[in-house]
């Protein structure tokens, strides 16, 4: 059985029930997770450790916070801001695109120096792709439908996740630029690497079989600093 006496943070919603399959998978005993229908938020595993069900953006705090030995998130989340974290498997969950969209009939024409106006989640990832661009952008920060942003004038442009597309097509806006891909990543406390190594290398071991990750995630990598 891997995972040993590790604790983990797992993001609640759409990625709960994929994560927690793969991690079974993987041979990890994750006991009542996702097994019963009580609003619990900390599930005891058997033979020791605990799984934490938190907000998606909440996980690299738990696990850097030391609260958590490793943690699944997205790799939005990891470069939307620094942490000090390991992140040794891609885990192909989740996959999407960080994404410039705009009003399909108000196209923002970008030039350097322009004054412009970006609705998104992302702050830092949205002001530094702009600044790549000599445009300092002022950022409104929406954290809910922000599509809306961009229908009603309130931004010129947004910055969001995007999978099929649909949303946009429906709403009449336009995917214009890619930031990044985004994937669902393990993340490791470095502490966590030197008190249980054995149980956190065959974590990571039976993780790249489940997934047939190669020789690329061979180390473990350090999470980039913005």
């Amino acid at each position: 059985m891997s995972g040993g006496q590790l604790t983990f943070a797992l993001p609640k919603g759409r990625i709960l029930g994929p994560a927690t399959a793969l991690l079974r998978s993987a041979g990890v005993d994750l006991g009542e997770v996702g097994q019963t229908k009580d609003r619990r938020l900390m599930f005891d595993r058997p033979g020791g450790g605990r799984v934490l069900l938190v907000k998606p953006s909440d996980v690299p705090t738990y696990v850097e916070h030391g609260v958590a030995d490793v943690g699944v998130v997205g790799s939005d989340t990891l470069r939307e801001q620094s942490w000090d974290l390991y992140e040794p498997v891609d885990l192909g969950l989740g996959a999407c695109r960080l994404a410039v969209a705009e009003a399909r009939d108000r196209p923002a024409r970008l030039r350097r120096g322009m004054a412009l106006r970006v609705a998104t989640k992302y702050p830092n990832l949205t002001r530094r792709h702009y600044r790549s661009r000599g445009i300092s952008p002022e950022i409104i920060p929406l954290y809910g439908s922000v599509e809306l942003g961009a229908i009603t004038g309130l931004a010129d442009q947004i910055v969001d996740l995007v999978e099929s597309g649909e949303t946009l097509r429906q709403n009449r806006l336009v995917e214009v630029e890619t930031l990044m891909h985004v994937t669902s990543r393990l993340i490791v406390h470095p502490a966590s690497l030197k008190r249980q190594p054995a149980s956190v290398a065959q974590l990571i071991d039976a993780l790249r079989a489940a997934v047939g990750d190669d020789a690329a995630n061979q180390s473990p990598k350090a999470v980039a600093t913005p």
